[in-house]
């Protein structure tokens, strides 16, 4: 067995969520391969989890915060470049969980902080979370990733995780709050560049112990910078990219749910529900006292079938509008009233 050792110089969650799945699919499962990296101010929400309902789509859009979706499940966290990202592939017949664990640890041993594994997934200090993890396995190969924090922004974290009180109904995973710490509470020097150079050399020096097998371990194990000139040498890596950037990956694979609002206008009251499948209004129910029920039916059409987005919503009632300009003043308050409450 060999190891690989990759770093990403980019802080963009697309790339670097497309580098997870490059690794996982792509590469040859030949060596044991560690990846580090972290990412700029983002939201990751899990496979199969509702950006609607897990975050503030709204105020992450003004304050330039990325959403990103990954390809595994579990809930929603919060990254920033205060969070220190590994990622471990291994041929999974050699494939050793707690050997991931333990190369964390005696990395942070190593900057003079005592860790340890809780439960299957997290490590803490103390009784505080500092690490989660995740897995994932294929027929010939296995894959375990976590963060670790290291002086994240858990004001941010609070902000952009906090979902709007919307009466939606979702189905999906919701998150789990934990009790977590920055590793800088307990060792006001680190950073990502020095916790990452204690897990580069945790990782080679738990594989050169001459009781973990036949590793060839030979001196210094090269570390591979990736950037994003890897994407145009490696087209398959940017073709995960792609995906991981497309809106209809990161909205469009929401699982169905429905979104319920009400208001009231001097023509009327509007008692709305959104059913929503995959990022679009696939039914729209409306009960209103407004005396013309033509509006009414008339904006039902005109919503069915709409992106679930504040320019999916304004393209349609535009429309609306145009070809029925004596309903233009209601439907332009519809439209005012609806960009308001649907974000995204």
């Amino acid at each position: 067995m060999k190891l690989r050792i990759l770093k990403s110089a980019v802080t963009n969650p697309w790339f670097n969520l497309a580098t997870e799945d490059w690794i996982f699919n792509t590469l040859n499962p030949d060596s044991h391969t560690l990846f580090l990296w972290r990412n700029s101010e983002t939201v990751v929400i899990g496979r199969s989890q509702n950006p609607w309902v897990e975050c503030k789509i709204d105020k992450m859009e003004a304050d330039d915060v990325f959403l990103a979706r990954r390809q595994s499940g579990g809930g929603a966290v919060f990254h920033d470049l205060g969070n220190t990202n590994f990622t471990f592939l291994s041929p999974k017949a050699d494939y050793d969980q707690d050997a991931n664990f333990t190369i964390i640890v005696n990395a942070l041993k190593k900057l003079g902080i005592d860790a340890e594994q809780s439960g299957r997934n997290d490590m803490q200090v103390g009784d505080k979370k500092i690490s989660g993890s995740a897995f994932k396995h294929a027929s010939d190969r296995s894959f375990h990733h976590g963060t670790l924090l290291v002086n994240a922004n858990m004001q941010k974290l609070g902000d952009y995780l906090n979902p709007h009180p919307l009466k939606l109904q979702a189905k999906g995973i919701k998150s789990v709050r934990s009790r977590v710490a920055n590793l800088v509470e307990f060792n006001e020097d680190i950073n990502h560049e020095t916790l990452s150079d204690a897990i580069i050399e945790a990782f080679c020096e738990y594989y050169q112990d001459t009781d973990h097998g036949d590793t060839d371990y030979s001196g210094t194990v090269p570390v591979e910078e990736l950037d994003r000139d890897t994407l145009a040498k490696e087209p398959s890596l940017n073709a995960y990219y792609e995906q991981m950037a497309d809106w209809n990956w990161r909205f469009g694979k929401t699982p169905e749910f429905t979104h319920h609002i009400e208001t009231r206008f001097d023509w009327g009251m509007m008692d709305m529900h959104l059913d929503v499948t995959q990022a679009q209004i696939s039914e729209v129910i409306i009960f209103s006292d407004a005396l013309n029920v033509e509006l009414i039916d008339a904006l039902k059409a005109a919503l069915t079938g709409a992106k679930y987005s504040q320019d999916g919503i304004t393209a349609r009632l535009d429309t609306l509008a145009k070809a029925h300009p004596e309903f233009a003043a209601q439907v332009s308050d519809v439209k005012e009233w609806m960009i308001g409450e649907v974000v995204g």
